[in-house]
């Protein structure tokens, strides 16, 4: 593989963890995020919590896989993705978050949304291990939140 082409699989590799984990969260296979971090990665919230490991990632997202009434769709945006090395990467990359809580058990197709849940960036470090690529670190920081109405 020639060293122009190297970085640009890199960058695309990283780049598909990123819309994974969307597609996974939002289609009710959450648990399987784990799958995407390195055994030590940590995900990191807006609120300062955070999960460290593959286990602890595991078990909070099951838990977000078994909240039926929720609907939601984090639209990825503005993904960029530069190798630093051979086997690490960093990025950045935008979140809309679409939500709905239903009253009942189950979230309604389609759900109601007026406007975004709230938008942020996800800042990301990546690791190459052996011939995959992982998340070895995702940081959320708010941009914008949805207030509550009172009515």
């Amino acid at each position: 593989m020639s060293d122009q082409v190297a970085p640009l699989l890199a960058e695309r590799a990283c780049e598909r963890l990123v819309l994974e984990y969307a597609r996974l969260v939002d289609s009710g296979q959450a648990a399987d995020v784990a799958d995407l971090f390195t055994d030590d990665g940590e995900w990191l919230g807006a609120d300062g919590r955070g999960m460290h490991g593959q286990q602890e990632i595991r078990a909070a997202f099951t838990a977000r896989q078994a909240v039926t009434r929720r609907q939601s769709r984090h639209v990825m945006t503005n993904v960029i993705v530069d190798v630093d090395g051979p086997d690490t990467a960093t990025g950045i990359a935008y979140l809309v978050n679409f939500r709905h809580d239903a009253d009942g058990a189950v979230a309604a197709h389609p759900a109601p949304a007026d406007h975004p849940k709230f938008v942020g960036d996800y800042h990301l470090t990546f690791r190459r291990i052996g011939e995959r690529w992982y998340i070895a670190t995702l940081r959320f920081d708010l941009a914008f939140l949805r207030r509550h109405r009172d009515s």
